[in-house]
């Protein structure tokens, strides 16, 4: 396996009369496998909540949402499943995926009852992962129902930063419409995974399964982003880096010497793309180097860490009579990460009690939906905006819809 590297400006002409210019870099990322390679073993740990509030079908639709998965399983797998009320408890250990009768009646006698405490199961669910990394895939699936009650959000920002420092992917699935959307957002986006919600019961098995086709395709892991930029080009101060696709997180920058650096995480054939936000200083006319690029990252299938990907040279043409030249790609990733600040804006002047100004930015992120071809997102976000306008607060269902929206590409 090798690491598909594929840098595009949103204009790769500059105007040489002009002290400085502003120009938006995509960086198109993905695992490339040859015919014939299997997928990575995966390392899965599954962390559910069986609090009192999961009682009845949201109960049983997650079992066998997680029995329909386990299924798919092969013994080249690894699996745990850990489950929390106010306290957490193991009840498959981290083994090979052999007997598989035997953890299916494991998962059928689950029942619900207690509080939550989301940080326990997140522990022990690491501590059980931990003791599968060694050459595979290693992800968590924590699905919660309702609020941390019984447990420490700052402790559950804590643990995902462990995860991601030790290649350990969070994915979150938020159940019903009572969980806290900020801290399952922020686990995911932190540990490199993705934020999934179940508005109704019966759409678990779909969620599970779009989960797990998503990490199968995983091939590289402990991924980042390296960009070396020349004197004369430097990183925007305020938020330089997001990924915008497949689903749209703002990423911290640190430096390495001359080097910056962002942390990916895992690697799929699914592309990823990533948008740096470059300022370009005067440079003389004709063809110039301003930026390198390159992905350092580990190949479980080969068992090596610090790898490093071919070395990208960014250019641009430097011209005297300048001749725009936009490319409609990086258009698109403009638009998707526009989406969702303008969300983020409508968001904070809901919170501070400005109705009027966060229905106008929902509508502005309406817009932008539209011109991204994104009609689905577009629809929700205008719904907010007008319950807004007519005076109607948002429900829970609403809110963590407008978010997600904003965040991906809404699943039919």
């Amino acid at each position: 396996m090798k690491v598909g590297l594929q840098p595009i400006l949103n204009d790769s002409h500059l105007d040489a009369n002009q002290s400085s210019s502003q120009r938006q870099l995509s960086i198109s990322v993905a695992t490339i496998t040859d015919n014939g390679e299997e997928r990575l073993p995966l390392n899965l740990c599954l962390v559910l909540d069986r609090s009192g509030s999961m009682h009845g079908q949201p109960m049983k639709t997650v079992k066998q949402a997680a029995i329909d998965l386990i299924e798919k399983l092969t013994p080249r797998d690894r699996l745990s499943v850990v489950v929390f009320d106010h306290r957490a408890k193991v009840i498959i250990p981290n083994q090979t995926v052999e007997d598989i009768e035997q953890i299916k009646k494991q998962i059928n006698r689950l029942k619900a009852d207690g509080g939550t405490a989301i940080d326990e199961g997140l522990r022990l669910g690491m501590e059980e992962t931990a003791k599968g990394k060694r050459d595979t895939s290693s992800q968590i699936f924590l699905l919660t129902d309702g609020e941390n009650e019984h447990g420490d959000n700052p402790t559950c920002l804590k643990l995902a930063k462990l995860a991601s420092e030790y290649s350990i992917t969070l994915n979150t699935l938020g159940f019903g419409k009572h969980w806290n959307q900020d801290v399952l957002e922020n686990i995911s986006d932190m540990a490199g995974g993705t934020l999934s919600y179940i508005e109704k019961p019966e759409q678990a098995t779909d969620e599970f399964g779009r989960l797990f086709k998503r990490v199968q395709s995983v091939g590289l892991t402990n991924a980042h982003l390296l960009l070396e930029l020349i004197p004369d080009v430097r990183l925007a101060e305020l938020k330089p880096i997001a990924q915008v696709a497949p689903e749209t997180i703002e990423l911290p920058v640190t430096q390495e010497g001359e080097k910056f650096v962002v942390r990916l995480g895992d690697l799929m054939k699914e592309e990823r793309t990533i948008l740096a936000n470059l300022y370009i200083g005067q440079l003389s006319p004709g063809e110039q180097l301003i930026a390198n690029l390159q992905v350092r990252y580990d190949d479980p299938a080969l068992g090596k860490e610090g790898l490093l990907s071919e070395n990208i040279p960014i250019s641009v043409e430097i011209q005297q009579a300048y001749t725009p030249e936009p490319n409609e790609q990086v258009q698109k990733s403009i638009l998707a990460l526009a989406k969702y600040r303008q969300t983020q804006i409508a968001e904070s002047k809901l919170h501070q009690g400005d109705r009027a100004g966060a229905a106008t930015m929902l509508q502005t992120a309406a817009k932008t939906a539209l011109q991204l071809g994104d009609s689905n997102a577009a629809t929700v976000l205008q719904k907010s905006a007008t319950q807004l306008q007519s005076g109607q607060e948002l429900s829970e269902s609403d809110r963590k819809k407008t978010r997600i929206v904003s965040k991906t590409i809404l699943q039919e």
